[in-house]
């Protein structure tokens, strides 16, 4: 059995009385306080996670735009330099291997940050698409990563950065200080609030991380956990690889159709997404609404008329709408806003409504 792994700031969880599990072969805070309070400190104030689980590797060399092409749905080619694009990367019957962020650093030099669960398989599946004139390099060791999120992070984070951060755009990063130490800032998080990405050396994190945790006292600042990140990306949804998306969906299905250029050169994938395109595809992710009581969850059947006719892929209750909602695939007949199906809630049928998203 792997041994399960711990970020820098592991004794720092159990020292502020985080419930910690095991996530994708990783040691990691769960919640602190409870999810409600501190996904509440994200949407209103501000919170800091440890995601320093995730992945990340790099691409460069004369052909590192190419390889990134090759590997990704969208189209890296519009990038310039400090910007980020997201994507998924797929197999080549259109299953999704990841969603990722692509970071274009330069021209010839790009750092793609993946799931952490899907590290190892990503590495492996991007060292098998290899082509002429590129290095490759799994950088995951290389990084911890903080992520600040919330309509405060900009003032508090303004406390110990040089970086001008009222002239960073939404999915632009750049290279700078943070409390004294030269880190790797995005904006960007998984929250769909105002936020921040940092990437630091790892013998670096705890020293932002005490920094953060002072100044953001005056902020309301609150450490958050995985459930709570759960809760705050389902809200706005965004999805989770392994509920919402793997590689038994394609991105079309998914609602994912935006991150996919089928105009840009060949890619791993496009053929047959140009197919499920031409011939269309007989389910669809959707947002849902419950109207009875209980809490979807994944796995659960979705139903209709005595026949099921998808799955709950997420599912949990929203504390900033305070109601039950979800994600599922459905036949795509019953995939318009307003329809009214039922999800099979251990021995009984709830009634849930099929609903625009984000839900928040």
């Amino acid at each position: 059995m792997a041994k399960i792994k711990k970020t820098k700031l592991n004794q720092v969880h159990a020292d502020l009385g985080a419930k910690l599990i095991n996530f994708g072969g990783w040691h990691m805070p769960v919640q602190y306080t409870g999810i409600l309070d501190e996904h509440r400190a994200v949407r209103q104030k501000c919170g800091l996670f440890d995601v320093s689980h995730m992945g990340e590797i790099l691409i460069e060399g004369e052909n590192a735009l190419e390889m990134v092409q090759k590997l990704i749905t969208n189209n890296a080619q519009k990038l310039e330099d400090e910007q980020i694009l997201y994507s998924p990367m797929c197999y080549p019957d259109g299953g999704i291997v990841d969603d990722l962020l692509v970071h274009r650093i330069n021209a010839n030099k790009y750092l793609l940050v993946v799931n952490a669960a899907n590290t190892d398989k990503d590495w492996q599946w991007i060292q098998d698409n290899a082509i002429d004139n590129v290095n490759m390099e799994n950088v995951s060791d290389d990084y911890a990563q903080l992520a600040l999120q919330g309509p405060d992070s900009k003032d508090l984070l303004a406390e110990i950065t040089d970086i001008d951060l009222d002239s960073m755009k939404y999915y632009w990063f750049t290279f700078g200080k943070v409390g004294g130490v030269e880190v790797l800032l995005s904006r960007t998080g998984y929250t769909g609030e105002l936020g921040y990405e940092i990437y630091v050396a790892p013998d670096e994190v705890k020293g932002i991380w005490s920094k953060l945790m002072d100044k953001g006292e005056s902020y309301g600042l609150q450490p958050v956990g995985l459930g709570a990140r759960d809760t705050l990306r389902l809200e706005k949804n965004m999805c989770l690889y392994g509920n919402d998306i793997s590689k038994d969906t394609h991105p079309l299905e998914a609602g994912l159709g935006w991150t996919v250029d089928l105009e840009k050169e060949d890619f791993i994938g496009k053929e047959a997404l140009l197919k499920v395109k031409e011939e269309g595809y007989n389910k669809k992710l959707v947002g849902f609404k419950v109207l009875g009581r209980g809490i979807p969850r994944h796995g659960y059947k979705i139903e209709a008329k005595g026949e099921i006719i998808g799955e709950v892929t997420s599912g949990s209750f929203s504390p900033t709408l305070e109601e039950n909602i979800g994600l599922g695939y459905v036949k795509k007949d019953y995939s318009k806003p307003g329809q009214k199906v039922a999800v099979k809630v251990r021995k009984r049928e709830v009634e849930v409504e099929v609903v625009e998203t984000p839900f928040v």
